[in-house]
């Protein structure tokens, strides 16, 4: 009786420490995938600003659709 106990707590462990490493992989591929976004955010907000410093795509596009004054 005492031997089935120790298996079954055995496979237990087992089992869990197959959860444990598939929720590592699991929260490694997330946290990857989060440092990804994190660039690709600072990425954009840098290329917003230099726009924004720059005026070209606000202004170009106001100018581009005005009417000339010979009209």
């Amino acid at each position: 009786m005492n031997t089935d106990r120790i298996i079954e707590l055995e496979i237990k462990v087992a089992y869990q420490d197959d959860l444990l490493q598939a929720l590592n992989n699991a929260v490694s591929a997330q946290q990857r995938q989060i440092d990804r976004l994190h660039l690709t955010c600072q990425l954009l907000n840098e290329r917003i600003k230099s726009v924004a410093s720059t005026g070209s795509s606000d202004d170009l596009g106001a100018n581009h659709y005005e009417i000339p004054p010979h009209y």
